[in-house]
């Protein structure tokens, strides 16, 4: 089969599309034929060199596809061949073939290809920062930030779901923080211009927020403290910000009871993985068919220009999701 490959970890230029061999499906997997598959930030890491692959993990780029199911394992049961699918996995998705866990399948439903394919690297996310980590409660704050991009919006509109009293939202231009608000951001802050800090205590008279979801790390953490309300949780999703802190008064900690905890789906166990689908099924996915929750996609690419969706994506001159379209899996 053809794949996107990685000639050796490093720029855009290094990715190119070769031939490798087609995976065989173990007893418990899919078979499936990839329609299409979305980009996510750890993919420009891993292309680099830089990011830790699980042992599991197939060495080709991308987590999250579409397709249709063209081998089944001995033990898989709930999918046919023919079947559309699409899901999250540990690795292999930039390629014809990819072999998936039926536990982590869910079926296409009435959605296309490349909606399916764009969900759920964003939408487990978010879901895991708002609600197994962040306890978002009915009435509650919450600040999201880097909040244009696929996992931030996504948790604007779970948190918007959940009853959220106040969504303060951070982001870098006037027309990502209004693509914000019309989702649901109720207070959109432009980190140039405003302090984050400043705005949530003065719009919580002091209070400070119940959650936060942060992707930033070390450049933000002191003001996320000083943000954060007594008994208040944070997730954090990234580094964007560095890894260092430094001169950080770790007093608040303490005082106010503060949970901070951090998150990396792709480590986590396939049980765990299992279940995220099946929560994410019955909860969030009915919402996302109706059309109450919506899903932005920026652009698709043809796989021939995988270069051009790199450079998208670090360019950071987008909102919600980039995805690709694999060429015609029969063309060997």
């Amino acid at each position: 089969m053809k794949a996107v490959l990685v000639k050796q970890p490093g720029g855009v230029d290094q990715l190119c599309i070769g031939e490798t061999e087609r995976p065989e499906p173990k007893a418990n997997e899919l078979l499936v034929k990839i329609h299409s598959f979305a980009l996510n930030r750890m993919d420009i890491i891993q292309r680099e060199g830089r990011y830790p692959v699980p042992p599991q993990a197939s060495p080709i780029l991308g987590v999250e596809m579409a397709g249709v199911v063209v081998e089944t394992g001995l033990e898989a049961k709930r999918f046919k061949v023919g079947d559309k699918v699409f899901g999250l996995m540990y690795g292999g998705a930039y390629a014809q073939y990819a072999t998936i866990d039926e536990g982590s399948a869910l079926p296409l439903g009435n959605l296309s290809m490349e909606l399916g394919s764009s969900l759920l690297e964003c939408w487990y996310t978010a879901y895991q920062a708002v609600h197994l980590i962040g306890k978002l409660q009915k009435g509650d704050d919450i600040l999201i930030h880097a909040a244009s991009g696929g996992v931030g919006t996504a948790a604007i509109q779970l948190a918007k779901l959940a009853g959220a009293r106040r969504i303060f939202v951070t982001a870098s231009s006037t027309e990502k923080l209004e693509y914000c608000r019309k989702l649901g951001a109720t207070h959109p802050i432009n980190y140039r211009e405003q302090s984050f800090k400043d705005v949530v205590l003065e719009e919580t008279g002091g209070r400070g927020v119940d959650v936060i979801c942060d992707y930033l790390l070390a450049s933000y953490f002191a003001d996320n403290i000083a943000s954060l309300a007594v008994d208040g949780r944070m997730s954090l999703q990234g580094t964007m910000g560095g890894l260092v802190c430094e001169n950080v008064n770790l007093a608040p900690l303490l005082f106010k009871r503060l949970r901070i905890e951090g998150s990396a789906l792709r480590s986590r166990s396939l049980d765990y993985q299992r279940g995220l689908a099946a929560v994410f099924c019955e909860s969030v996915l009915p919402h996302i068919e109706s059309g109450d929750l919506c899903w932005h996609i920026s652009r698709v690419f043809d796989w021939e220009d995988i270069a051009d969706a790199h450079r998208l994506m670090e360019s950071n001159k987008f909102t919600g999701k980039i995805v690709v379209r694999v060429a015609d899996s029969n063309k060997r």
